[in-house]
């Protein structure tokens, strides 16, 4: 197998017309954030846990519709409540690590809602993984979070 790894990176800003607390409280809360995120009618989810606190672990396992199971493993490096979120996390497919990424979540009040920033940093593998692909997927989940503010 031939080893290689490209570091990429990407930023998403959205805006939601909800409070710094609403907004930050969809990621700090398991039972919400099991709601959006990595939900599609597409993707069976088999497990997900969340322990929200630096230090604290977050796991998913789903599904794709290709019959690929994905997991993702995170770790909280950083958090400052209403305001920053930072993790670092691997991804696999079917037990192959794909990538390894620092993302880091700021939320910013502003008039009428919250400025979320994203940005994410990784290291994808062998060929198994891309940028491109990834912020694709994190939009996608961004875009079920908005849903799930209302």
């Amino acid at each position: 197998m031939n080893r290689t790894v490209v570091h990429d990176s990407f930023v998403i800003e959205r805006h939601y017309n909800h409070p710094t607390g609403k907004v930050f409280a969809a990621w700090a809360d398991g039972t919400a954030k099991a709601q959006w995120f990595g939900t599609n009618d597409d993707i069976e989810v088999s497990a997900y846990e969340l322990d929200f606190r630096v230090g604290g672990r977050e796991h998913l396992t789903a599904k794709a519709p290709d019959g690929v199971i994905y997991t993702f493993d995170a770790t909280y490096q950083d958090v400052v409540d209403d305001a920053r979120i930072v993790t670092s996390y691997e991804m696999t497919a079917d037990g192959r690590r794909i990538s390894v990424s620092v993302t880091t979540i700021e939320l910013i009040a502003e008039d009428g809602g919250t400025t979320l920033i994203m940005t994410e940093q990784g290291a994808f593998l062998d060929g198994l993984d891309t940028n491109a692909a990834r912020e694709e997927g994190t939009n996608e989940f961004l875009d079920a979070l908005a849903e799930f503010l209302g």
